[in-house]
């Protein structure tokens, strides 16, 4: 499908726009709601459980003649476990090859010592950004929005601010009519239908990893991941999925599949039931839960996930 051809106020058709912009933020600041909310639709999954997006997912949004590919990076923070610093490399890369970059910071929160650490380096990557002040309904003082923007405006060269709920949606579309004027002109990446460039395999064991955290919150540890094994389209339209969680240790796997399977039974109806609206038709969705000791020091789990695999 073609972009839309719109016309100037002149009368003459708009030239198309298009630019990748990276969202770069510490965990937690609202990177994945906020590109949800850009797209209008859900592509990234959202967590109260820090550090649930390992991997960069382009969001695509559109607003009139532009095109805007959004990069929902993982949050950046001190790394200290070989996928840590695969998913910290991983965030880096999207802010230095994108047209725009937003730093998204958390209002309710101010500058942390995580924030002043990603500021620091930012400055030194990037000429200049958006700043993005995320959660500000959740600040009654406003006054101490205008502090913080003074604040990081010593620290960076801000192109221009914005102050936005990204769980609410208020001052989106602002941003969003703001970025479609400033990206660079140039055909569009993506047929305009598209909303994110990750296959429905993958977007499955997304799916399938936010019901856990949700579901499970801090119960269960960090080193956990679910690989969709197979995605079969049957006679009747409907869709066979297979997915398998693997976890390090033979007491996360008890605590995955809970007292007579009722906790891995319940992310099964969480995640089906998400993605048949995904997708559009019945989901029959099987879960199994496996141990694998060390997946996060197997290269191959780092592939599945679109890492490059930390070498040290």
């Amino acid at each position: 499908m073609e972009p839309p051809n719109e016309e100037s106020p002149s009368g003459a058709p708009s030239a198309t726009r298009c630019g990748v912009i990276a969202i770069i933020g510490t965990p937690n600041a609202g990177k994945s709601t906020l590109v949800n909310a850009l797209v209008g639709a859900k592509v990234t999954i959202v967590s109260r459980k820090v550090q649930t997006t390992r991997v960069q997912i382009r969001g695509i949004a559109t607003e009139g003649a532009s095109q805007l590919v959004l990069i929902d990076t993982p949050g950046i923070f001190a790394p200290k476990r070989r996928l840590d610093r695969a998913m910290v490399a991983s965030a880096w890369a999207g802010a230095t090859d994108a047209d725009r970059v937003l730093l998204l910071v958390d209002a309710a929160k101010g500058v942390d010592e995580e924030v002043e650490s990603l500021v620091a380096r930012l400055a030194e990557h990037v000429k200049d950004c958006i700043l993005v002040l995320n959660k500000v309904d959740r600040v009654e003082d406003k006054s101490r929005l205008l502090a913080l923007v003074e604040d990081l405006s010593k620290r960076l060269t801000l192109e221009r601010v914005f102050m936005v709920s990204a769980l609410t949606g208020d001052g989106v579309a602002e941003l969003k009519r703001y970025l479609a004027e400033r990206v660079p002109e140039g055909p569009w990446l993506y047929p305009e239908d598209e909303l994110s460039d990750i296959p429905l395999r993958q977007l499955a064991a997304e799916v399938t990893r936010e019901k856990i955290y949700n579901l499970m919150h801090d119960e269960l540890p960090y080193q956990m991941t679910v690989e969709t094994e197979s995605w079969k389209e049957l006679r009747d339209k409907s869709v066979r999925v297979e997915q398998t969680i693997y976890v390090t240790r033979d007491s996360h796997k008890a605590m995955v599949l809970g007292k007579g399977g009722q906790t891995v039974k319940r992310i099964s109806q969480d995640s089906r039931k998400e993605l048949m609206d995904i997708v559009g038709v019945p989901i029959h969705l099987f879960l199994f839960v496996k141990v694998r000791e060390g997946w996060d020091r197997d290269p191959a789990r780092y592939r599945e996930m679109g890492l490059e695999f930390p070498k040290d």
